[in-house]
């Protein structure tokens, strides 16, 4: 049986250890083999808009930047829908292959059979 890993990350670079965690649980995840999905809300949603990733730094962690593309590589990557509108940020200002979508969305996902969610 495959399993699922929902990973929602409402923390952004003003909480670096946290955001990096997220991040760095969902590569990972990738890594494995498990089918992952990373939503990104409240001060998170800036790390999909390109430039972002690369320009967080945290001393001993893997790069953002890396651990972002592995997700867009090999998983989901979310913004919320109201997080966007807030901050003024469309699809195109969004890293291709990123979706933009609302809470109907998550809960459907965490409520799936063989499925973990994670909030950081």
């Amino acid at each position: 049986m495959s399993r699922t890993l929902v990973i929602k990350l409402t923390a952004g670079a003003e909480e670096p250890e946290r955001a990096n965690q997220a991040f760095t649980v969902a590569a990972t995840a990738v890594a494995a083999g498990a089918t992952v999905s990373l939503w990104l809300t409240g001060e998170a949603v800036w790390f999909a808009v390109p430039g972002r990733a690369e320009s967080f730094d945290l001393p001993h962690a893997a790069p953002l930047a890396d651990l972002l593309t592995a997700v867009l590589e090999g998983g989901q990557l979310t913004v919320c829908t109201q997080c966007a509108k807030r901050r003024d940020l469309t699809q195109p200002d969004l890293r291709p292959g990123t979706r933009l979508a609302g809470a109907p969305t998550f809960t459907e996902e965490i409520l799936t059979e063989a499925t973990q969610a994670i909030v950081y």
